[in-house]
């Protein structure tokens, strides 16, 4: 260091394991020394070696296999600041090829909630669409959307898996989306999520709920997604 202070010793591990993680040295999903040849390499405790393992667990660094030992974590991605960006533009600027996968597609009748959300008559019929959202054919989030029908009436004959909602309200209903409203929020994921994800439970997730907003000032849809934790930090990635 510059002032010529040394770092304390779990800090050195840590340094070390993520030089060696940026070098290439250890790559994503392959194994790193175990906590006893930290130990052995570094000449310090197991409570040592255990504070910094630890450390670079809840920063996403590595993650621990019970009876198999520590692997370097999937780099995440930092999600998109611009939610109106579309999600397919979005994973083809980090380099990544996007897919969904339609899982369910239908009209319902406005629920209370909805009506409240999304300033509308409960008696208003919304589109209904949920898809498993991919990049390089890894699952990374589940999205639901819910949509005003009104505002672009036939959208359901368009094809979820090849089209993005964002380019077929622009392009083909002539709507200028204008705003977006945004919670982000921790999560565990359900058996059926997991599975969707692919990912061994207990699984944290990122939940964001966003409503889009028209230059007119009206809601258009109301989003939840549900984010692979393991990917993705921060605030949402951008949708389409």
């Amino acid at each position: 260091m510059s002032n010529g202070q040394v770092l304390p010793l779990y800090e050195q591990v840590k340094a070390y394991v993520i030089d060696s993680v940026e070098r290439g040295e250890f790559r994503a999903g392959e194994q790193i020394p175990s906590q006893r040849e930290l130990c052995e390499r570094f000449n310090i405790s197991l409570m040592t070696a255990r504070r910094a393992i630890n450390e670079l667990i809840s920063e996403g660094v590595i993650y621990a296999i019970h009876g198999k030992g520590l692997f370097v974590a999937e780099k995440k991605q930092q999600a998109e600041i611009d939610p109106l960006v579309s999600f397919t533009d979005d994973m083809l600027q980090r380099g990544m090829y996007p897919t969904s996968r339609l899982l369910e597609s239908s009209l319902i009748t406005c629920s209370p909630f909805f009506a409240h959300l999304l300033a509308v008559n409960p008696s208003s019929e919304l589109v209904y669409i949920t898809r498993l959202r991919l990049a390089d054919n890894q699952p990374i989030a589940i999205q639901s959307n819910y949509i005003v029908h009104r505002l672009c009436p036939g959208i359901l004959q368009h094809d979820f898996e090849r089209q993005g909602l964002f380019e077929i309200l622009r392009t083909e209903y002539g709507l200028r989306l204008n705003d977006t409203q945004t919670t982000v929020e921790a999560a565990l994921a359900t058996e059926e999520e997991s599975t969707l994800l692919g990912v061994a439970l207990p699984a944290a997730l990122l939940r964001t709920e966003q409503i889009t907003l028209l230059d007119s000032g009206l809601a258009i849809e109301f989003a939840r997604t549900l984010y692979r934790g393991d990917r993705y930090y921060k605030k949402l990635p951008s949708r389409s």
